[in-house]
């Protein structure tokens, strides 16, 4: 009697046990600060000084003591003018400093009136049209950072904000995670590479590899290094060997196809000849075969090949997995809760994600073939509806929406 396969494994247990055997990579690297731009921090960054470093200006204008100026109208000489970058001399009694958006606030001022409410006389004094309150349009000192404060901790995924923020504390050079190195290799004697045969030669059960492409890319956006291997043959001590290969320099090895229980490929047999295999079965429409093993030190990870599953299971799956072997602190992307504008009335019992892009009105409408091998959806598509297993959707109902703008970051 065969023995009963086994139950659908829910995503988020699949997940939790995936990202349970990532550990952070050893090593880190220093990258110039123009270049951190995707790299995971690797330590604490500690500010050694304010930002701003003194009070500053906010506006042009005038500087002031408040106490001088009780009404509208007052009229005041300007004793200095304060360019941006430029030393301040205390503020003479009686008088009022020009002052640029930047420069230092004079010792003795405690608020700036912007120029808009200053009229400059011939004479060389100015006209204080509006009364001042204390500290108005003036920067303090360490308002944005105090000296001794964290910036950024170690596990976050540098963005263009937090690269500015490191600069401002004069740091030139960042600590990041190494990169994880990624062999990509397809199999299967189907495949056919774009530009090696055109499509009127194509020969009968021929297809063009597209996963290999926009796996490829998928990659390289999270910052890993990709050594694509090609197209191994269907044959059992070429995939042996391209195994062999990618498992001694790389952290992962990342194949699709030929993941399916039961299946009859050389994918299985081989990964479990080198190392380990399991073989996942998840409750998730698309991309319900998945597979995870290691080949001597580097992990294993084979997607489904259909298209769209494959694409779905690399950013729910491999992407956090990723984002773990880094160091990252959060590898959850983040989800909107829009409204339907459409109505799903049979759902699956899996999981699903639906294809799906923001209309004029801001809800979600559907790509109308929701088929797993139909990558057209995924290129029209704006994001993911996470739809759990078994729950119709009607017009009107809030559904939680994964942008693929933070999937593909």
């Amino acid at each position: 009697m065969n023995a009963p396969r086994p139950g659908l494994r829910p995503l988020d247990d699949a997940l939790a046990d995936l990202l349970s055997q990532a550990r952070p990579l050893a090593g880190v690297e220093h990258v110039p600060t123009f270049e951190a731009d995707g790299r995971v921090l690797a330590h604490d960054l500690v500010s050694a000084l304010q930002v701003p470093p003194q009070d500053n200006s906010s506006m042009d204008g005038y500087a002031v003591r408040c106490a001088e100026i009780a009404d509208e109208g007052v009229a005041l000489p300007v004793s200095q003018r304060i360019p941006a970058g430029s030393e301040a001399h205390p503020l003479a009694p009686g008088s009022v400093a020009r002052i640029f958006t930047g420069a230092p606030v004079p010792a003795g001022a405690d608020a700036i009136v912007m120029q808009e409410d200053v009229q400059a006389l011939e004479d060389g004094r100015a006209r204080i049209l509006r009364v001042p309150s204390a500290g108005q349009w003036i920067r303090r000192s360490g308002e944005d950072i105090t000296r001794g404060a964290v910036v950024l901790r170690a596990g976050e995924r540098l963005g263009p904000a937090a690269t500015g923020l490191a600069a401002a504390i004069g740091l030139a050079v960042l600590p990041v995670a190494r990169r994880p190195r990624v062999a990509l290799f397809s199999t299967g004697d189907e495949l056919v590479m774009p530009g090696e045969v055109p499509p009127e030669a194509m020969r009968p059960g021929a297809i063009y590899n597209s996963n290999r492409f926009f796996l490829r890319s998928l990659l390289l956006r999270l910052g890993c290094e990709v050594r694509d291997l090609g197209i191994v043959p269907d044959q059992r001590e070429a995939t042996l060997q391209a195994l062999a290969t990618a498992a001694r320099d790389n952290d992962l090895i990342l194949t699709s196809g030929g993941v399916s229980v039961g299946e009859e490929d050389h994918i299985k047999p081989a990964v479990q000849q080198l190392g380990r295999l399991d073989l996942w079965q998840i409750a998730m429409k698309p991309g319900k075969p998945f597979a995870y093993g290691r080949v001597g030190e580097a992990h294993f990870i084979g997607l489904p090949g259909n298209p769209v599953s494959s694409f779905v299971t690399f950013v729910l799956l491999v992407r956090p997995f990723l984002l773990a072997l880094m160091g990252a602190s959060e590898t959850a992307p983040a989800a909107w809760q829009l409204p339907a504008h459409f109505d799903w009335p049979r759902p699956d019992r899996r999981r699903e994600f639906l294809r799906a892009r923001r209309d004029a009105e801001g809800g979600l409408v559907l790509f109308p073939n929701q088929s797993s091998g139909v990558l057209t959806s995924v290129a029209w598509a704006d994001g993911l509806i996470d739809n759990p297993g078994g729950q119709a959707i009607a017009r009107g109902d809030r559904v939680r929406f994964l942008p693929l703008a933070e999937l593909l970051a």
